[in-house]
């Protein structure tokens, strides 16, 4: 336990962080697993459309890599391309 008082502030700070965190995480991984249950290449579309705009803001906030980013990415881009031949 923290005795500092700029301590304790840290440490109720990156608790709520790492509930938004996980949240945020939460609700990316949903998203994938939508685009993986499309069945049909305009739901599809649509689903990856939700999914990429939730994974460029994790990028830029560093919830996950960028180098991951682009590849959860590319195989979606790719799952969705496939339904659509």
């Amino acid at each position: 336990m923290p005795n500092l008082k700029s301590s304790k502030k840290r440490m109720q700070l990156s608790a709520l962080a790492k509930g938004r965190n996980r949240s945020e995480r939460a609700r990316i991984r949903t998203a994938i697993k939508n685009v993986r249950q499309a069945t049909s290449a305009e739901v599809g579309e649509a689903r990856l459309r939700e999914a990429v705009a939730l994974l460029d803001r994790a990028a830029t906030k560093r919830l996950y890599p960028p180098n991951r980013v682009g590849h959860l990415k590319g195989a979606l881009t790719k799952f969705v391309r496939a339904l659509a031949a």
